[in-house]
């Protein structure tokens, strides 16, 4: 690719020095050279991650390997690498998409528009990790070298190749605060959007983090967890080697009959969950929940060094208050007991709050070809930034965590509404 001329702003030495290739499919990069750049501290300097499960070769390969990402699907893998002298310097996980189904960062409206003024919109490059709204490094730079001079040649590659292949944009989305910045300073659109966090201060057992929360809180989430076991039900929680292939096949139904309902066609498939099974089960926990002998509800997490990422959950049997205990209660009591600073518990969701989940920002990054499309998605997403932000300022005053006038014994502030049970309403199971 010809990367002359495409990123303002960039060192001129970046188009004499750094090679910069599409390459189609993860089997053309070695997996101790991906995964050496995925959790080099160049890359992850954004953060206070020391290794993220989802940009692993482990991940992104079964992704490939299991037929989820292809040209069938609308997710043609070409990722972007940089080389020096034949050595990798940096990649980005990039996909040629055809639709915009499995992003969780929401840009249907703006491919409608450009479509009703004669626009394509599609093809587009999408640098992401497919069907995974979880914060993590996009531009992952080898180990020693400097990180905004591969960033930048990353993102030359990116829009050099949104020439080659006619794709109307790029967007990076679920991207460090630090990649996000850099983006921004090399001409992308910056958006942000909301999740719901549960963060670890340093909590000994669950009690003490219900120590925490006032004290009508205390008692709903020691209700709702009595209440969801109280058919008989136990959890389990399996790892390493504990999983088995009829576990992943109980999981698989739950799955699958989640997201039929949800998106009309599950997005991952059965040789998916095996080949993470078998390439990197010490970094999944699968919390099941049985009754009389049978396995009837179950969610897949993600275990990372600081943080547990909760992915998808589904179930054969409706009982109350089940689906907060399987997929953030006992995530919640993994978390404690490894010692994790938090638990990320997938997209969007209010009904978090009220679990002590509080508001935190994820940031995208858009680059568009047109400068008409530019400048209205520009002056949508200046609208869009204050009102999230203000949004998350105010949802964080809504935690149900003790005010500080209730843990000086002086009058609390206004309580907030009993916890209800809303079903989740994320495109994330979750």
């Amino acid at each position: 690719m010809d990367t002359s001329g495409q990123t303002p702003g960039a060192p001129a030495e970046i188009v004499t020095e750094l090679q910069v290739r599409a390459v189609a499919g993860l089997g053309q990069i070695s997996a101790a050279d991906w995964d050496a750049c995925a959790t080099s501290p160049e890359t992850l300097s954004g953060g206070d991650e020391t290794y993220n499960p989802f940009t692993s070769y482990a991940f992104l390969s079964a992704m490939e390997d299991s037929g989820c990402v292809s040209r069938k699907t609308g997710w043609l893998p070409l990722h972007v690498a940089v080389e020096r002298e034949g050595r990798l310097v940096g990649v980005a996980p990039c996909y040629l998409k055809s639709h915009s189904q499995g992003e969780y960062v929401f840009d249907h409206g703006w491919a409608d528009a450009y479509e009703r003024a004669g626009g394509s919109y599609y093809p587009k490059l999408q640098v992401s990790v497919p069907f995974t709204p979880v914060t993590g490094p996009r531009f992952l730079i080898a180990p020693g070298q400097d990180v905004n001079a591969a960033a930048s040649a990353l993102v030359a590659g990116l829009r050099a190749l949104r020439a080659e292949t006619k794709a109307s944009s790029v967007h990076v989305t679920f991207m460090q605060e630090r990649e996000w910045d850099q983006a921004g300073a090399l001409g992308f659109l910056q958006r942000v959007d909301q999740q719901f966090h549960w963060d670890n201060a340093g909590y000994a057992t669950f009690e003490d983090f219900l120590g925490a929360l006032a004290s009508r809180k205390r008692k709903v989430i020691r209700r709702e967890r009595r209440d969801a076991l109280a058919n008989g039900i136990t959890i389990e929680h399996l790892t390493g080697a504990d999983l088995t292939a009829a576990h992943w096949d109980a999981f698989y139904e739950f799955y699958s009959d989640t997201g039929a309902r949800k998106w009309g066609r599950p997005y991952l498939n059965r040789k998916f969950f095996g080949l993470i099974g078998e390439r990197m089960p010490e970094r999944i926990l699968l919390v099941m929940a049985r009754r009389e002998g049978r396995i009837i509800a179950g969610a897949i997490n993600f275990i990372g060094d600081v943080a547990l990422y909760g992915r998808n959950w589904g179930c054969t049997e409706d009982h109350p208050f089940l689906h907060f205990e399987v997929c953030y209660y006992q995530a919640i009591d993994f978390a404690i007991a490894r010692g994790l600073k938090r638990v990320e518990a997938g997209a969007q969701g209010e009904h978090k709050l009220a679990r002590g989940y509080r508001p935190v920002l994820m940031h995208s990054a858009h680059d568009i070809a047109d400068p008409a499309l530019r400048r209205a998605v520009a002056d949508y997403l200046e609208r869009e930034r204050s009102h999230v932000v203000e949004a998350a300022e105010v949802l964080g005053t809504l935690t149900p965590f003790r005010r500080e006038a209730e843990v000086s014994g002086e009058n609390a502030a206004p309580d907030l509404p009993a916890l209800d049970r809303p079903e989740p309403t994320s495109e994330d199971p979750a």
